[in-house]
């Protein structure tokens, strides 16, 4: 349930698009391929750990095809550093594989088919579509999740609640406000020690708690 009037929802929308409009992933990537594959590393991982992996990958593997004939034990050697390495170096060979047969090689830009591939799932690919396409898209991470929460704006107990009540409270410029709730959970509302003297929106602040997704 969205909790906050449209006044206020408007204003948090306002202060966020302030300092964040126009932000990107810190994934590095430089196309489609690449963005792709870091999103799926990226999964209960820091994106510092991921751009620490890609490199490597990424000169081993520079493409869909290269990836598709890839030894899925030497994929789990490059990226072992990253939490669940087996299951994604698998899904990374198996999505590769998918794109090459069914896609012809290049990634689809719809969700519907986005999600058909191994180890990309709905937050996956709206990630995906925000940062390639721009798209209108909410995408709910643990930052999101613990920030919209501790803000008031919704009282919703798992991820995919939650995107829809702020697809219903903001309705537009969802992608930019992805990108804030982000950024703004990485570096300032933290689940520890929250940087509270640094807080643009003290005032819609009703806890410090830790909010974490049933799943």
């Amino acid at each position: 349930m969205v909790l906050r009037t449209p006044e206020e929802l408007e204003e948090i929308k306002r202060r966020f698009l302030e300092r964040y409009k126009g932000s990107k992933t810190e994934l590095n990537y430089h196309n489609d391929y690449e963005l792709l594959v870091a999103i799926i590393l990226s999964a209960q991982c820091t994106d510092k750990r991921v751009n620490m992996v890609t490199p490597e990958l990424f000169k081993k593997y520079p493409d869909i095809d290269s990836l598709a004939c890839a030894e899925v034990e030497d994929v789990k050697e490059i990226i072992k550093s990253c939490n669940f390495f087996n299951n994604k170096a698998k899904n990374l060979v198996a999505m590769a594989q998918m794109v090459k047969e069914k896609y012809g090689g290049k990634i689809p830009r719809e969700h519907k088919d986005l999600i058909k591939l191994p180890g990309v799932g709905n937050k996956t690919a709206n990630v995906f579509l925000i940062e390639m396409e721009g798209q209108n898209r909410m995408a709910v991470d643990t930052h999101v999740f613990r920030v919209v929460h501790r803000l008031g704006i919704t009282d919703a107990q798992t991820v995919e609640e939650t995107e829809k009540d702020l697809i219903e409270a903001f309705k537009t410029d969802l992608n930019d406000l992805h990108h804030g709730f982000v950024l703004f959970g990485r570096y300032i509302c933290t689940a520890k020690n929250p940087k509270c003297e640094k807080c643009f929106v003290p005032d819609f602040c009703v806890s410090k708690e830790n909010f974490k997704p049933k799943r």
